[in-house]
């Protein structure tokens, strides 16, 4: 969103401004801008046009400096209309497809969140998909002492085993027949509707293996919520070498227990899922980003056309926005890619 009060040369020093603090983290002052700009202005112009942005809120003054940094509301203007994102070249992309040609879709978002906090030098973060269904297929085999291991494949191709304790011994045909069963009229259903169905058809089947096949409902929905962490994270040991945090150890404290806590961080990454493409949160502006010095980049995912979660970097509010908004879209593009070749 252009702010209509801006005109080209001021837009040219605000975006001239915000590229030099990135790069070089201090207060820019008028003669490094007189210098960088490529506008043949004096430096009383360019410290009235300054004056200007700082009135617009865009920029503000440190106390200690001269120079000028930008505000959220001037990085936000600066995403948003002035900035040139450099493409990736190919054989980059080629790169992080290689690194995300692992077998098992949890493996899949592991090795996202490691690309993404690798690529970007900040962490790289991933939302785990919500599981509506509880497995599409199980599988019983017969163990000594009256156990069952039970195999659980999910929706997502994973396989999950559990080692069921029975009160009496099961034939090869009962476990057979059980899991046919299972996988005939419950596989691809949620929690509430395969009880549903249990509580309603067991009274007609044979009590021999209802109660096997009630164990392994609760035993899959056990292993699917316990496995699932809801967000992935990587490099978040990255930020402490980030002048912007090291500074200051309650803004380091803060931003952990961001990473600790994950109830704010899954809030901000489902809010991001409900629309297409890359979005950049900027701290200090939005109420889902706890400080004002954090920057987060995500996209959503998808499986099959479904938009199933959202990945992305967090990091200083002064980041390379040219850089991470490609890592982050062609991330999610090769997420979704990967996980759609699973299914």
């Amino acid at each position: 969103m252009q702010d209509q009060r801006l005109d080209s040369r001021a837009q040219s020093l605000l975006k001239t401004l915000i590229e030099r603090y990135i790069a070089d983290g201090t207060p820019v002052g008028s003669r490094t801008l007189s210098r960088q700009s490529g506008l043949d202005l004096s430096p009383a112009t360019i410290r009235n046009v300054m004056s200007d942005l700082e009135d617009l809120g865009l920029i503000s003054s440190p106390h200690t400096s001269a120079g000028r940094v930008p505000t959220p509301r001037g990085y936000r203007l600066f995403v948003d209309s002035l900035l040139t994102v450099e493409p990736l070249d190919r054989a980059q992309a080629e790169q992080m497809q290689d690194k995300l040609q692992v077998d098992e879709p949890q493996r899949v978002l592991a090795a996202a969140a490691s690309l993404l906090s690798g690529l970007s030098h900040f962490a790289g973060v991933v939302l785990v998909p919500r599981r509506s269904t509880l497995f599409r297929q199980v599988e019983f085999l017969r163990l000594a002492d009256r156990r069952v291991l039970l195999i659980i494949v999910t929706p997502e191709g994973d396989v999950q085993n559990r080692i069921l304790q029975t009160d009496r011994e099961y034939t090869a045909s009962q476990l057979t027949e059980a899991a046919n069963y299972i996988n005939r009229h419950l596989a691809g259903l949620d929690l509430e509707t395969i009880r549903e169905r249990l509580r309603s058809e067991l009274t007609r089947l044979r009590d021999d293996i209802t109660g096997l096949m009630e164990r392994a409902v609760e035993a899959s929905s056990k292993a699917l919520t316990e496995e699932a962490e809801p967000v992935v994270i990587s490099g978040e040991h990255n930020l402490l070498g980030v002048a912007d945090f090291s500074v200051d150890m309650e803004r380091l404290r803060r931003l952990f227990d961001l990473f600790d806590q994950k109830t704010a961080l899954m809030q901000l990454l489902d809010a991001s899922s409900r629309a297409h493409g890359v979005q950049i949160f900027i701290g200090g502006e939005s109420s889902l980003v706890p400080m004002e010095q954090v920057s987060v980049v995500v996209a959503p995912y998808e499986v099959d056309g479904r938009i199933v979660g959202t990945l992305g970097v967090i990091g200083p509010t002064r980041m390379a926005y040219e850089r991470v908004i490609p890592i982050v879209d062609i991330t999610a593009r090769l997420v979704s890619t990967a996980l759609s070749h699973h299914g």
